[in-house]
C-alpha cells in the first residue's frame, strides 16, 4: 500500500508508525523486553569499560544488532501467525530460522566483546 503522504508529513508519519511498532512489540513479546533489559544493562556496563572510539562503536552496535534481529524475528512470527495457527513445516522452518538469527546476534555480541576485552583484562 502506497503512502498518500509526501515530504515532511510522510517522515513524521513514519516516526509514528515506528512508535506504534515499538509499543506493539514491547507489549506482546517477552523476548524483546528481556533483550531490551539485557542490552540496557550491557550499555551501562559499557560506559565504565576502558574502551573508546571504534571499539565502543563495535560493542554498541553488537547490542543494537540483538534488538534489530529480535524485531525481525517478531515480524516473521507475526506474519506466520497471521497466515494460520495450524502447524505447517514451512511455518516452523521460518520461525526456527528467525530464532537462529537471534542466537547469531548474541554470538556476535559475545565474540565482539570478548575480542575487544580479552587483551585489556587478560594480557595486561
Amino acid at each position: 500500500m502506497k503512502s498518500p503522504y509526501k515530504g515532511l508529513e510522510r517522515i513524521l508519519k513514519a516516526f509514528g508508525y515506528s512508535y506504534d511498532g515499538f509499543i506493539a512489540v514491547f507489549k506482546t513479546e517477552a523476548a524483546f523486553r528481556q533483550e531490551l533489559l539485557f542490552c540496557f544493562f550491557a550499555a551501562v556496563i559499557l560506559v565504565f569499560l576502558p574502551v573508546r572510539g571504534i571499539e565502543l562503536a563495535f560493542m554498541s552496535f553488537s547490542l543494537l544488532l540483538i534488538l534489530i534481529i529480535e524485531l525481525l524475528n517478531s515480524a516473521i512470527e507475526a506474519v506466520i501467525d497471521r497466515i494460520g495457527e495450524e502447524f505447517h513445516s514451512l511455518s516452523k522452518k521460518a520461525k526456527d530460522i528467525g530464532s537462529m538469527l537471534v542466537l547469531l546476534a548474541f554470538i556476535n555480541m559475545f565474540l565482539t566483546w570478548g575480542i575487544i576485552l580479552y587483551p585489556i583484562y587478560f594480557r595486561g
